[in-house]
């Protein structure tokens, strides 16, 4: 196959919100886009020093027919569900939470503090793995490979493998149905990175500090701003005056009706009705 660099289809730019017990946060995807997007449901970025912004955390609340990555640069959140598991999350760790059948869970500050910097996606699951048992995938900063880049720059591979000159890195995360990316990049002033991708797979491209040309220099993302790309089988990025860091995430579309009503994603109303009920009568989880 003839490579083709894939280019800026759509951006989004993010607008400020909150969740959880007025937790603030920037939300990065858009419900109007959700064809374009498949697999990908939500994307949110938290950022903040101040306590009041995030001292009220995500008390507990439920999930079915879907998963949750939840990746923390800064700060700390401990996690705590109806089963009894329970998770630290440290700067740099990550937990993939495949919430499937439903969970009920909570995410709060470990801190009455200082900076809290990280990001929660969701990404949805096709009709066949929605009922299944839920499960976890949790890895310290220490399991996460790095590959350094010239000028200190990185790539943090998280999910999927990350192909350069010098070999495959693959990232811990395992046995997800849409075959995910997701890596964390720090490019510095006037550095470029190829990167391949699956042809078949939907790629967004999400800048949280400086900006970044994608596909050549007409296009450009910057600080806030989520990128859609066309498809291709390769991603051509570069900074200009600053540093850049940003995430690239990836992952086969399932093709398959998509109906969101707050902590439920599933294929029909019936089945987003059925999940409050369950939640009502304690069944969501059996």
């Amino acid at each position: 196959m003839t490579p083709k660099t894939r280019q800026l289809a759509d951006t989004i730019t993010a607008f400020d919100t909150s969740d959880g017990s007025g937790v603030k946060l920037k939300r990065c995807l858009s419900r109007a886009r959700q064809d374009l997007l498949d697999p990908f449901i939500l994307l949110d970025e938290f950022a903040t020093d101040n306590v009041a912004d995030y001292i009220g955390g995500f008390p507990e609340h439920p999930h079915r027919g879907f998963e949750t990555v939840t990746y923390m640069l800064a700060g700390s959140m401990h996690h705590r569900d109806h089963l009894g598991n329970e998770g630290h999350l440290k700067p740099g760790s990550v937990q993939w939470m495949t919430a499937a059948h439903g969970i009920i869970h909570s995410e709060m500050p470990e801190q009455e503090e200082g900076l809290l910097h990280g990001f929660q996606l969701w990404i949805n699951l096709p009709a066949s793995e929605k009922m299944k048992p839920p499960h976890y995938q949790e890895f310290g900063a220490e399991m996460i490979p790095i590959v350094p880049l010239a000028n200190d720059g990185y790539v943090k591979v998280i999910a999927g493998e990350f192909v350069s000159d010098s070999g495959k890195v693959s990232g811990p995360v395992m046995g997800v149905a849409t075959q995910p990316l997701y890596f964390d990049v720090l490019l510095t002033k006037g550095q470029g990175i190829h990167i391949p991708v699956d042809a078949q797979q939907t790629v967004l491209i999400y800048v949280y500090e400086g900006d970044l040309n994608v596909g050549g220099p007409d296009n450009s993302l910057m600080t806030g701003q989520l990128g859609l790309l066309t498809p291709g089988t390769d991603i051509e990025l570069k900074t200009r005056d600053y540093d850049s860091r940003f995430l690239v995430l990836a992952a086969r579309p399932i093709r398959e009706p998509v109906v969101q009503s707050g902590p439920f994603v599933m294929n029909t109303h019936e089945e987003i009705e059925q999940a409050f009920r369950d939640y009502r009568n304690g069944t969501l989880t059996l």
